[in-house]
């Protein structure tokens, strides 16, 4: 594993950075990334943007709105976060392992004595709060998988800046954003900045390795693909907020394995456009699962057959195909 050193601090250029990395660098190697970014909130791949942030607070605070490639939930990003990505290799990839790649991540942090766990579906807790929330994509046998670590990060603007369903709180029991997560700096026996705890997360991910750490820097031809990636991806608002056009149905339904929002124009009962969106995880694309609806009747039996044709976990971890059925009708 090679360790790709990124001090950059925006977050269009460090996410067009990691699907550089995972789609197009060295297929023979694999890769471990640790990188911050100036406050941004990062949306998941299949998430409504407008419906996950409160605009106006980061319209006046000028905070970066930007996709990411992966599914999950929308989450807040400052300078006091820290990011890590580790991009592998696998011959048979058929679901989300969160736990391959973040045992590394947990090891780290009990070695700084953090009696941190994986819990839930794709989250790392200390004290039953919530320091981590991962999530992965899978391209040709490749595995991207990435977290967030809340060092010591503004909880109060990551409570303002997003917008969370109410069902969410209620299914964890809690209140508010500010209620369920923590901050990791507060239970460290030692005084150390971030700079000094990304280096020690390298350390141990690389001792779990069983290697030394090798650095790996790009060429400019690679960086200039990365700065392409940028201008024609992340940085437009066709990427980042996408259309949202009219629909004539909608509902939203929350699950174990994630929320879901389905969105419907229907016209003389035909499916004219299907739009999912949500929280939840899956390794394939969403959008070829609303084609395959579009343009049907909208009929219970009819989605009931495209939804248990398809591998239904390969779009909705953890969700059966029934609960998905019950997302199309109130």
């Amino acid at each position: 594993m090679k360790y790709i050193e990124n001090n950059f601090l925006d977050s269009h250029y460090n996410l067009a950075l990691e699907e550089y990395v995972f789609k197009k660098l060295n297929y023979a190697d694999e890769y471990v990334i640790l990188w911050r970014n100036e406050p941004s909130i990062i949306v998941g791949k299949n998430q409504n943007t407008i419906e996950e942030i409160n605009f106006q607070y980061v319209k006046e605070r000028n905070i970066n709105v930007v996709r990411r490639i992966t599914g999950g939930g929308a989450v807040y990003h400052d300078l006091g976060n820290l990011n890590f990505t580790f991009i592998t290799n696998a011959q048979d990839i058929r679901e989300i392992d969160f736990k391959k790649y973040t045992i590394p991540v947990r090891n780290a942090l009990k070695s700084m004595g953090i009696n941190a766990e994986l819990t839930g579906r794709n989250d790392i807790t200390i004290d039953g709060k919530k320091i981590s929330g991962i999530s992965q994509s899978i391209y040709k046998k490749r595995v991207l998988n990435h977290g967030t670590l809340l060092f010591n990060s503004d909880l109060n603007a990551l409570q303002k800046a997003l917008k969370v369903k109410k069902e969410k709180f209620q299914s964890k029991g809690v209140k508010s954003v500010r209620g369920r997560v923590t901050n990791i700096s507060k239970y460290l026996n030692k005084n150390i900045n971030i700079e000094v705890f990304r280096e020690l997360i390298l350390k141990y991910i690389f001792e779990f390795e069983g290697s030394k750490i090798e650095r790996c820097t790009f060429n400019k031809e690679q960086l200039e693909a990365i700065e392409k990636l940028v201008k024609e991806k992340y940085s437009t608002w066709q990427w980042n907020y996408g259309k949202s056009p009219a629909f004539n149905y909608k509902n939203y339904k929350r699950f174990s394995g994630g929320g879901i929002e389905v969105a419907l124009d229907i016209k003389d009962g035909i499916i004219k456009q299907c739009n999912i969106h949500g929280d939840f995880l899956g390794t394939k694309d969403i959008k070829n699962l609303e084609k395959m609806i579009e343009g049907i009747r909208y009929k219970k039996e009819e989605i009931k057959t495209i939804l248990y044709k398809v591998d239904i976990n390969r779009y909705f971890a953890n969700i059966s195909s029934d609960e998905v059925l019950a997302c199309f009708f109130d």
